[in-house]
């Protein structure tokens, strides 16, 4: 098993810093780093807790940017940033998404690695008894929920891979799967769900497997990811323990006194599980619970419900 890192007094770039996912890597870095922020920053507070903290925040489009207002001396780059079109505006999403990769990769290439945020939304699903490995078929799995999504998330990590070998920058392609923590995830919205008595949609092919993941174990990781860029780009599953969504709505449900209800149904996403040993080769074993990282994040979030 790999052994914990850090990152100090080092210069970083962070993509979409006011994500789920994002935010609180961006303010774990800061602590002890130089970190920058690029984003819209629609939201005001958002930003301003950024800034509060030590970040450096500059407004950037991703889908139209062509980094120039930027510097270019960056130590590591984190891209977090996605666009998650629902609208099918494919134009955007690719710009967004993959465009975006290759002009930030070619601005930032003299930094020491490049770590791009990917998903399992590039996987052809399987099933819930397979674990996809990193070189299992690739797919549309999102389509259903995301209609850029999947295909936008495998363009951009085409593009990635491209501009690595390009312009000789050491990256890492890391495909996250379901993140959650007290900044939100899919869990919280599990939690609405049951909160107003709406049943929870989950694929006819149960269980619903998936390997959730704590925001403090992939803020954990990201030092491990960087050490092991390459050129060509590394690529590796990045999750949790396996579990499924009903076993983690039931243990919702016995943290708040709620009663999960399902609702069968092939308008939501499959179950996608992966092969975590090529993650677990490289970067420290996650350490959170899920029953304890589901407790704090129902006290984060939800604190009336908590028992």
């Amino acid at each position: 098993m790999a052994s914990r890192q850090r990152l100090e007094r080092t210069k970083i770039l962070v993509t979409g810093p006011t994500s789920q996912v994002a935010l609180p890597v961006t303010l774990g870095l800061a602590a002890s780093n130089d970190v920058w922020g690029i984003a819209r920053f629609s939201d005001a507070a958002a930003r301003e807790r950024l800034e509060v903290a030590g970040v450096t925040c500059v407004t950037t489009d991703l889908a139209t940017s062509d980094f120039a207002d930027l510097p270019d001396d960056f130590d590591y780059v984190l891209n977090f940033a996605v666009a998650k079109g629902s609208d099918d505006d494919w134009d955007h999403d690719l710009s967004a998404n993959g465009e975006s990769v290759g002009l930030l990769l070619a601005h930032c290439r003299a930094a020491t690695a490049f770590l791009h945020c990917s998903s399992t939304a590039v996987y052809q699903h399987q099933g819930p008894d397979h674990e996809l490995r990193e070189t299992d078929p690739l797919g549309d799995n999102h389509r259903v929920m995301f209609p850029t999504y999947s295909l936008a998330k495998i363009a951009a990590e085409v593009v990635a891979r491209t501009a690595a070998r390009e312009h000789e920058v050491p990256t890492t392609i890391a495909r996250l799967n379901v993140p959650y923590g007290d900044n939100g995830g899919w869990p919280s919205w599990h939690l609405l769900f049951m909160q107003s008595g709406h049943p929870i949609p989950v694929h006819p092919e149960r269980p619903n497997r998936f390997n959730p993941i704590h925001e403090d174990d992939i803020l954990a990781s990201i030092p491990a990811l960087l050490a092991a860029a390459s050129v060509p780009a590394t690529i590796v599953n990045w999750g949790g323990e396996p579990s499924s969504i009903e076993d983690w709505c039931e243990i919702l449900g016995e943290l708040t006194g709620l009663e999960p209800r399902f609702e069968e149904t092939s308008n939501t996403i499959g179950a996608v599980t992966v092969d975590r040993t090529r993650l677990l080769d490289l970067a420290p074993k996650p350490t959170v619970p899920l029953r304890d990282g589901l407790r704090r994040l129902i006290a984060a979030r939800h604190p009336d419900l908590a028992r």
